[in-house]
């Protein structure tokens, strides 16, 4: 993974990181769209670790 890549993914990341709290103040922790921006956001994690570890 190249620099841009990871950068990329990281801005990603803190973009849906900051949506879900977002999300969850206004239609709480268990909401439908708190779930799945957490779900969403726990695979794009995943796949910055596995990008990492390679």
């Amino acid at each position: 993974m190249d620099l841009n890549e990871q950068g990329s993914l990281l801005d990603e990341v803190e973009k849906l990181r900051q949506k879900m709290i977002d999300v969850a103040r206004h239609q709480g922790f268990a909401s439908e769209e708190s779930v799945e921006i957490s779900q969403r956001l726990d695979q794009l994690l995943n796949q910055l670790q596995t990008q990492q570890t390679n």
